[in-house]
């Protein structure tokens, strides 16, 4: 999943209705848009370059990539930069050799300072090369950004994190706080094997920490490249994300001759399900991080939706809030549960009633929320039990949502005050979904950093000619240094 990505689309929405205003986010922050200073001249440009190039080239797609050779190069480079083999662990099962990943530590020097850890995924989504304008599996710089596959989703993160380890064991910099940084696969293919969830579930241990450092978090220009004279309208942190959940509905029936048809018809009792499940909304619900969007983007705005906002957030049940507010498909989907049809499959023969119907049902469960319980609302929103549901990925764990504990907050917003002077950082939830879910499993807070901002179209994420303005890579980078550097000392 992209940086800034889903339900946080619609901060580029409303920092444009507010432009101006002034609100305390967590700290103090200003709300006028303004331009990022170029990240200060840094002799490592040139071998960032390199190490983001050979990520971007290394094909990393479930069909044909391996993620192993992508975390054995990245191994590569760190061993160069000074790290012993006894710092360096490449992972990888029988089953999925290809699938691997990397975990590397660099010691702190408090013994009472849990470990912080940097959390990236270097699979990418499928791309061919007849779809696109360039060669998805080439870096290419063109016009102001870099153009390929992964360069935003999650090689921008992963060549950043891999860069600083790298530039921390030259400098010799001797963190309080020992650093780790995780490279894993398998977070774009659901029901894949994944790396972090297997690190979570199999080597606890080399990954244990205090909190870690994700993607989700990000910024949005509005409209214009920052080097071309655009602005940033605000950026997001991300405390907190959905669980992301697919459930299989099968509807059966004896069949027989189309010259003969009959009521019971297994698409048509699939479909009568379907369209429950369309109606049926789970229970509105707030959690720390979306109460405090919801105040503070509601105070921001001022306006009719602003004043549904606040209402909303102080009070759930309120129903005239909520008619408002659940017009934005954006806001409506921080509220709650939503599950939604993305597949359909049904029949064997265009002249025979059908046997069997099948459909996905894609859910983004609210944090807390189980698979369990969910798959309990679709059961009873369908009444049919006729209708099987199952969910296609077992053991799927419950989202945690992180605290917005000062001590993560404060750094963030404090660096970002001097990369992105006069620029909002707003606290959101995820509706999306990342690897952090595995993370929070297990105990470890995980939060979404900003950094690399984004245009208003997304910037061809998870699609076709996918790019990142070098700008906004090079100051993230800046950004981000600064930022684990603080975090560690």
């Amino acid at each position: 999943m992209p940086w800034f990505n889903g339900g946080n689309a619609l901060i580029r929405k409303l920092f444009a209705a507010t432009a101006g205003a002034a609100v305390a986010l967590c700290a103090t922050a200003s709300v006028l848009a303004a331009s990022p200073p170029p990240p200060a001249a840094d002799a490592g440009e040139q071998a960032f370059r390199e190490t983001y190039k050979e990520l971007v080239e290394t094909n990393t797609t479930v069909s044909s990539g391996s993620c192993t050779l992508a975390a054995e190069r990245m191994a590569a480079r760190l061993r160069a930069a000074g790290f012993a083999d006894s710092q360096l662990t490449l992972f990888s099962t029988p089953e999925h050799p290809k699938d691997g990943g990397l975990v590397a530590i660099l010691p702190g020097s408090a013994k009472k300072l849990k470990p912080m850890l940097l959390l990236a995924h270097l699979d990418v989504v499928e791309a061919r090369r007849e779809d696109w304008t360039r060669d998805p599996f080439k870096l290419i710089e063109e016009d102001g950004y870099f153009y390929g596959r992964g360069t935003v989703d999650d090689k921008a993160q992963a060549a950043i994190w891999t860069d600083i380890m790298v530039r921390f064991a030259q400098e010799g910099f001797k963190p309080k706080r020992t650093i780790k940084l995780a490279l894993t696969c398998g977070e774009e293919t659901s029901g894949a094997f994944n790396g972090a969830e297997w690190l979570a579930k199999n080597r606890r241990e080399l990954i244990d920490a205090g909190f870690a450092l994700n993607e989700g978090g990000g910024g949005r220009t509005n409209g214009t490249p920052i080097s071309k004279g655009g602005k940033l309208e605000g950026l997001s942190f991300q405390v907190g994300e959905k669980a992301y959940q697919d459930f299989t509905l099968t509807a059966t029936n004896p069949g027989g001759h189309s010259s003969q048809p009959v009521r019971e018809n297994a698409i048509y009792e699939l479909s009568e399900g379907l369209l429950k499940i369309r109606d049926y909304q789970f229970p509105v619900e707030f959690n720390d991080t979306t109460r405090a969007f919801f105040t503070r983007i509601g105070t921001l705005r001022g306006d009719a939706v602003g004043k549904a906002m606040i209402a909303i957030a102080a009070n759930p049940s309120d129903t005239a809030a909520l008619s408002i507010v659940q017009k934005d498909k954006m806001l409506a989907s921080m509220l709650r549960t939503s599950c939604v049809a993305t597949l359909v499959d049904a029949g064997h023969a265009l002249n025979a009633l059908p046997q069997r119907a099948t459909a996905n049902v894609n859910c983004r469960m609210f944090p807390g929320r189980t698979t369990a319980e969910t798959q309990a609302a679709l059961v009873q929103a369908m009444g049919d039990p006729g209708i099987t549901i199952e969910p296609r990925v077992k053991d799927k764990p419950i989202a945690k949502s992180p605290p917005l504990d000062p001590a993560i907050v404060g750094p963030v917003e404090k660096v970002a005050a001097k990369y992105f002077p006069g620029v909002t950082v707003v606290p959101t939830m995820l509706t999306g979904a990342t690897d952090g879910v595995y993370m929070g499993a297990v105990g470890i807070p995980t939060y979404g950093v900003p950094g690399v901002w984004l245009d208003p179209d997304g910037n061809g994420l998870h699609g076709l000619n996918e790019r990142v303005e070098v700008k906004s890579l090079m100051t993230g980078r800046a950004y981000l240094t600064e930022l684990v550097r603080t975090l560690a000392q």
